[in-house]
């Protein structure tokens, strides 16, 4: 596991999202007001940029077709589609005003 400085904590307001690119890795990374958190930036539905939807607690609105993401989790919550496959979260940390986030060696951008 590798942790990468993404950005300054001030450039993702709280309840917004920002784009992350890391090599080919697109990340979402959001504020929620209580934490930082980050997921893979593409709705499972249809690929919609997450990091440009709505943040209502810990959940993200697809922008394009409203489809509800857990940001803790990646699960879809709505619509209530089990099969729907989850999105991919990736750890993040404060670290002196800066947001680390966690990749595996092999994701990480060089």
């Amino acid at each position: 596991m590798k942790w990468i400085a993404v950005t300054p904590i001030e450039n993702i307001p709280p309840r917004e999202g920002r784009s992350v690119q890391l090599g080919s890795l697109n990340v979402a990374v959001f504020n929620t007001g209580a934490r930082f958190l980050a997921l893979e930036n593409r709705c499972p539905h249809r690929g919609g940029p997450l990091a440009d939807g709505i943040v209502g607690g810990e959940v993200v609105t697809c922008p394009m077709h409203n489809w509800r993401i857990c940001l803790d989790s990646g699960a879809v919550s709505r619509p209530c589609d089990t099969s729907a496959p989850a999105v991919r979260t990736f750890p993040v940390i404060e670290r002196e005003g800066m947001l680390m986030l966690c990749l595996d060696e092999g994701q990480a951008a060089a």
